[in-house]
């Protein structure tokens, strides 16, 4: 095997690993939040969590469902179902005031072409709701 074979295998490993590492803080983050609130409420465990994860907030929802299961397993999370809402990219032009479905973060105005507008949804990144047993 030559060194630029090497070369991109170790490049892909890493890309694969920094994709994962995102979403693996992101579930610690949770499972913390949870674990305070199971605490409070005196409760066992956690059966069911409502996520709100925006469709532009960087998050990638394959990779969160992979990491889930390793990151949860023996903790308050580890049966929890899990029932996450994706509310589309939407912004308001600053120039003409449109309101317009975003699917990526520097997507310009449909109207006026201007890429200047203030985000007004899918960046959302919630715990809406845990049903604590």
């Amino acid at each position: 095997m030559s060194y630029s074979h090497i070369f991109f295998i170790l490049l892909f490993v890493s890309q694969l690993f920094n994709l994962f590492m995102h979403e693996l803080s992101v579930v610690t983050s949770i499972l913390k939040t949870a674990e305070e609130e199971v605490k409070k409420a005196n409760g066992k465990f956690v059966s069911e969590i409502f996520l709100e994860i925006g469709k532009i907030s960087g998050i990638e929802l394959s990779s969160l469902h992979f990491v889930w299961p390793q990151c949860v397993a023996d903790t308050v999370l580890q049966n929890a179902a899990i029932t996450i809402n994706s509310p589309d990219g939407k912004a308001k032009c600053l120039e003409c005031d449109t309101l317009f479905k975003i699917e990526k973060l520097f997507d310009s105005c449909p109207n006026c072409n201007s890429p200047f507008k203030e985000i007004v949804s899918g960046k959302e990144m919630k715990i809406k709701k845990l049903i604590i047993n």
